[in-house]
Order: C-alpha cells, then sequence, then structure tokens
C-alpha cells in the first residue's frame, strides 16, 4: 500500500526536518547515529561527517538517545545540559514490526539566545509561583504563640493556663466568647504549642461563607462536579489542615445540613469530595468557636446536640474586656506597637486621661473595638501622646455623660421644696428614650465595626434584615 508521505520527494525530506524540528538526532539500537542536522551539529561545535557512524555519548554531552533506544519508553520535555546551558529534549522510540530500531531525538528552541529569552520569561514565572508558595506556607501557619496573648486578671489568666495545658492534647477544643475577644489568637497560641505546629493551621469563618459552598470550601471538589468548577478539581480545608488544626471560627452559623456532613468526617475521619466517589483519609485536630450560647441553640434545635458534644471535649470561655480591666493598659500598649509599624510611626503613649477613659468604656466590641479606636486615634495624632481630644466622639463624650449623671445624683438627694424651686429637669417619653438608645447603639456598633453593617447585626445579636430595616428607619448609612 502506498503511504501518503511516498509521495513527498526523498530531497524534500531533510529540509522538512529542519524547518520543523531544528536540532535533530537518530540513533540505531545500539546508539550509534544515523543522521544529524546541521543545525544540531552547528550547536554542538561539531559536522555531520564527524559525527555520523559514532556512539551518540561521544557527540552529544548528556545524552540519553542510547537509553531511549534500549528501552523504548519515549522521555518528553527532559532537561538536559549542553554547552552550559540547560536545553529542553524529546526522544521517541523507533519501531518497526513491533521491533525497537533506533530512536529520534530534538532539543527544542531555534538558538541559546533563544532558549535565554524563553528561560528568563520561564524563571520569572518560578519566582513567582515560588513566591506565591512560600506565601501560602507562611498563611497556612500559625502567626501568634501565648506570649501574645496578654492579661494578668485572673479570668484571663485561668482561660490562657488551661489553653496552655491542653495544646499538646489532639482532643478537640471549644473557644467560647463575645465577638472581638481573640479567639483566633488562641486558636493559633493552642497550634503553635501543639505537637502539630510544623503542619498547617488552617482557619474558615463559617458565617462568611455561602451554605452553597461551604461544602466544596470544606471537603474539596472533584474536577467538573458544578459549573465553574477549577479544572482538576480542588482540595478542601479538611485536605489542607491535614496533619495540623481546622480553626472553625462562628461555629454557631454553620447550617444545619452541613452540621451533619462535618459530624461525619468527625467520626470517621475522612472526606469525599463534592462530585467525588473516593474517601479521602484526614489527620485534622478540630477547634472550634463561637460567640452564640451553643447549648441554648441545642434545646432550641438550631444545633446539632451529637456535633456539640463532639466539639465540646474541652471549652475555653474567654472573657469579656469590660470583665478584666486592669488589662486595658497592657493590651493597649501592645496594640499601639502593632499599629505604630503600619503606620511608620515610633514612641506613641497614651496619656494617663485617655488611659482612665479606656477604664471607664464598656467595650462592647471588646479589643477588636479598642485596636479600632487605637487606630483611629493614630491617624488624627500631630505628636506623640495620645489625648482625649483624639478619641472618638462617643468615648469623648463619656465626660458629659458623667457630669449630668452627678447633677442628676444631687439632684435625687434634694428635697421636694428643692426640686420645684429648682429648673425642671426635662423627662422624654420612655418610647423616644428607648428610640434614641437603639439608635446610638447601631452607631457605635458601626463605629466599632468600621461600617460592617453584618459584623455590626452579629455584635448586637440581631438579625440582619431587621438591622437593616432599623438603618433605614433611624437613616443611618
Amino acid at each position: 500500500m502506498t503511504r501518503a508521505f511516498d509521495k513527498v520527494p526523498n530531497s524534500w525530506h531533510e529540509q522538512i526536518i529542519n524547518l520543523l524540528a531544528e536540532r535533530v538526532v537518530i540513533v540505531d539500537e545500539n546508539g550509534i547515529i544515523l543522521y544529524i542536522n546541521e543545525g544540531y551539529c552547528e550547536f554542538i561545535g561539531t559536522t555531520m561527517e564527524e559525527a555520523l557512524g559514532r556512539h551518540v555519548q561521544d557527540v552529544i554531552e548528556n545524552s540519553r538517545m542510547h537509553i531511549v533506544a534500549q528501552t523504548g519508553l519515549k522521555e518528553l520535555a527532559s532537561v538536559q545540559q549542553i554547552n552550559g546551558s540547560e536545553m529542553i529534549a524529546n526522544r521517541f522510540p523507533i519501531v518497526e514490526a513491533e521491533q525497537i530500531v533506533g530512536a529520534v531525538g530534538n532539543v527544542m528552541f531555534r538558538n541559546p539566545e533563544e532558549w535565554r529569552m524563553y528561560k528568563s520569561k520561564i524563571q520569572s514565572l518560578v519566582d513567582e509561583l515560588n513566591y506565591y508558595q512560600a506565601k501560602v506556607q507562611r498563611d497556612l501557619q500559625s502567626k501568634y504563640s501565648f506570649q501574645d496573648l496578654i492579661g494578668d486578671s485572673p479570668n484571663f489568666l485561668a482561660a490562657k493556663t488551661l489553653a496552655q495545658r491542653v495544646s499538646r492534647s489532639d482532643s478537640s477544643v471549644l473557644l467560647i466568647g463575645e465577638s472581638g475577644t481573640g479567639k483566633e489568637l488562641f486558636a493559633h497560641a493552642i497550634h503553635h504549642d501543639s505537637n502539630r505546629t510544623a503542619a498547617s493551621f488552617v482557619a474558615i469563618n463559617c458565617s462568611s461563607i455561602p451554605e452553597h459552598l461551604l461544602e466544596s470550601e470544606l471537603f474539596g471538589y472533584e474536577d467538573g462536579a458544578f459549573t465553574g468548577a477549577k479544572k482538576g478539581g480542588k482540595k478542601g480545608q479538611f485536605e489542607l489542615a491535614s496533619g495540623g488544626t481546622l480553626f472553625l471560627d462562628e461555629i454557631g452559623d454553620m447550617p444545619l445540613t452541613m452540621q451533619s456532613k462535618l459530624l461525619r468526617v468527625l467520626q470517621e475521619k475522612e472526606v469525599v469530595r463534592v462530585g467525588g466517589h473516593k474517601s479521602i483519609p484526614v489527620d485534622v485536630r478540630i477547634i472550634a468557636a463561637t460567640h452564640r450560647n451553643l447549648e441554648r441553640m441545642v434545646e432550641k434545635g438550631d444545633f446539632r446536640q451529637d456535633l456539640y458534644y463532639r466539639l465540646n471535649v474541652i471549652k475555653i470561655d474567654i472573657p469579656s474586656l469590660r470583665t478584666r480591666k486592669e488589662d486595658i493598659p497592657a493590651i493597649a500598649k501592645r496594640l499601639l506597637k502593632k499599629l505604630e509599624s503600619r503606620f511608620f510611626r515610633n514612641g506613641i503613649e497614651l496619656s494617663s486621661e485617655v488611659t482612665e477613659r479606656l477604664m471607664q468604656h464598656s467595650w462592647p466590641g471588646n479589643i477588636r473595638e479598642l485596636e479600632n479606636v487605637l487606630e483611629r486615634s493614630i491617624n488624627v495624632l500631630d505628636g506623640k501622646y495620645i489625648l482625649l481630644m483624639h478619641l472618638p466622639l462617643y468615648l469623648r463624650d463619656r465626660e458629659t455623660e458623667g457630669r449630668n449623671a452627678g447633677i442628676l445624683h444631687n439632684e435625687q438627694n434634694v428635697s421636694l421644696s428643692s426640686i420645684s424651686s429648682a429648673e425642671p429637669i426635662k423627662i422624654l417619653p420612655l418610647k423616644e428614650t428607648l428610640v434614641q438608645a437603639e439608635k446610638q447603639a447601631i452607631e457605635r456598633a458601626l463605629v466599632v465595626t468600621k461600617g460592617n453593617k453584618l459584623e455590626a447585626a452579629k455584635l448586637l445579636e440581631i438579625g440582619k434584615t431587621s438591622f437593616y430595616d432599623k438603618c433605614k428607619l433611624y437613616d443611618i448609612n
């Protein structure tokens, strides 16, 4: 049978080879060179006459052509050192009548300059890849230790001591505390002090991920599992954390349907990716955190009882800032050091009046609110001392509030005759008083959360829809 290539004139063959594959060598089953084109000869500094009939190893540096001719295994995109440069070579066995009779190979790129240009482009991509790989590795490590947990108050020291004591265990830990008390810092510190410190620390906020994406985020997905799925699939947080620690923040906001799937993973110690069928073993220590009352949620049926007991092996209550006000000066000092590096400032201190005012505040947003207050103060600061004038308005207003409260206290202790002769106290209707108090609470929550309405709603422990309705009612943007 006449093959299509037979119609191509023999005089064309070598020209075609030179045009399509710039450096080509052909050897027999013993590695003897049968053909080498001019481009290859020019690159390695030889001639066709000198190369033909010689063993390929004697002509081409670091060649593996003779190995391919013996094994019959092709080698694609293989790195080969030639003349001090790294070339990319392809090698293929030649088979006739089911017998390996030789091999053909080519080195890519037309000249060393082209390789250098290509190498330069590849190197920049490699550098970028290495940068992001290193960044991912840093992101998957604990960032805080127990030394970063500041405070000497008895209730805080009790929580810190318990956390240190259980850090080397593999038991699940449940961190309970209001928003902004430092639950994530505790989780980082526990991992940092554990036997898993060299492995990954993976944190995921269960309230910030839409319900329909939470399963694939936790357990991963296979290629083509759903529209928009990443080619090749994706590992879930459980797989990324295997051997280390998985921190499930705001576990109380996890939907019931996901709670049952999470419980299965914790019991079986294996995950099945979305769209997959294969079970993947995982070795993960769980640290969960919430500001909600999980026991009450269990009673109402909003949280699975079996999952609660699975997570609540070691429970650590993290105290709010208002219950350990003696720690505020030390915490503020540490936060100032952190903020100084961000603002390229140095030596910032609190005035005694500011320290006293901070100690008087109830801190509904806890340490997160304190950090926001200090950040705001540094933004408007000219010198090195934070004064009362640099504090947010709602903290400065405490002076007026305190004075008014003192006046009212004195007025309550005077006689009825004195009251009748004094200027009458303005009393607002209870409904209007409650409205003003509610509006003020919303405005303060928005200050604490830097305008994040979803976080502010959580801080006030009301629903998102109700919060937006109240903002609209009180004309709060």
